[in-house]
């Protein structure tokens, strides 16, 4: 089955993605140190996760992002002019509570961007995703960045601004650090940043210690009508990161295809192994579930252990707060399997 536009599309749900690997340890820095310094007058250069330098005359001051790059960049205190997302962004709970009243919403729908809104808005930097082809990292330069329709949509917002992207793929560590220094040469400031990684550290800290005390395993899936997408907890940046801090996620087949293992619902059965299941809030949800067959007697879904699994963004902050969720989980559920 050709899974390439369903890959795209259920990235950002599980967890987040498509096809991971690490980042380089110099990609997404500044490439002068214009770019290091916010204050600094006079040219900008940024060379970003795909190998791509964007020189600006001045540093960027209107920048326009998808939304889960954009959510990174206000975390650290960078207020974008615009936004798109893969849903609707005022109902995306990722938001609540951030005042969009200055944050012009281009689209609520992957791919669906209004181009003459984008230019009204005249931005310097347009702020996306890019995620690998595979393990080692490959980004298919065929292929659009993540959060645009196709290739000749990108080439008409490259007219408007040039693009950075973050490589969302490898070690989670190194995404997060990669939006950092992106979010510092866009002007973020860095006791900001430092604060946010204490927090950073301090949930790191706390779920490490719940986590090597723990038994449960750990189901990350998405599921639809053609059966289950189960994440391989190696190539995702989120289950990477967790799984390094003692989070023991269901893997079934390590090695095989990238980033997810696939079931129809008739081989459903075959990964029944977990007590909690953290489930992808887009396609099937609880009551779905209970309909398949092979599925209605799972341990962790007869248990009522099924928790939400939206995507969330990777930066100190949102990754603090997915840590505290996680510490719950692994405290109060039992062991089913």
């Amino acid at each position: 089955m050709h899974l390439s536009s369903k890959f795209r599309a259920l990235v950002a749900a599980l967890i987040c993605l498509v096809a991971l690997a690490a980042c380089s340890a110099q990609s997404g820095t500044p490439a002068t140190s214009a770019a290091s310094s916010p204050s600094a007058a006079g040219p900008w250069s940024y060379t970003d996760d795909t190998g791509a330098t964007i020189t600006l005359p001045a540093k960027p001051q209107r920048v326009v992002g998808f939304a889960d790059q954009v959510l990174t960049l206000l975390s650290y205190g960078v207020q974008p002019v615009a936004v798109f997302g893969r849903v609707d962004v005022k109902s995306d709970p990722r938001f609540e509570g951030i005042d969009l009243s200055n944050i012009k919403i281009l689209g609520n729908s992957y791919g669906e961007i209004d181009l003459e809104a984008l230019a009204e808005v005249a931005p310097d930097l347009i702020v996306t995703g890019a995620y690998p082809s595979d393990r080692e990292g490959t980004i298919d330069s065929t292929q659009p960045l993540y959060g645009l329709k196709d290739v000749e949509q990108q080439k008409k917002m490259e007219a408007i601004a040039p693009f950075a992207a973050i490589k969302v793929g490898g070690e989670g560590i190194k995404v997060i650090e990669s939006g950092v220094n992106l979010a510092l040469a866009l002007g973020a400031d860095q006791a900001t940043v430092d604060a946010h990684k204490a927090l950073f550290e301090t949930a790191s800290a706390k779920l490490s210690e719940t986590a090597k005390a723990s038994d449960l395993e750990v189901t990350a899936m998405y599921a639809d009508a053609d059966g289950i997408y189960l994440v391989k907890p190696d190539d995702e940046p989120q289950t990477q990161l967790f799984k390094s801090l003692g989070v023991n996620y269901t893997s079934v087949n390590p090695g095989g295809a990238y980033y997810w293992d696939i079931f129809s619902w008739e081989n459903a059965a075959k990964m029944m192994t977990g007590d909690i299941i953290l489930l992808s809030n887009e396609g099937f949800q609880v009551a779905d579930l209970k309909k398949q067959a092979t599925f209605a007697k799972h341990p962790a879904l007869v248990a009522g252990q099924v928790y939400p699994n939206p995507y969330i963004a990777m930066n100190y902050s949102a990754q603090a707060k997915a840590m505290d969720t996680m510490v719950g989980y692994l405290t109060t559920a039992k062991e089913v399997s």
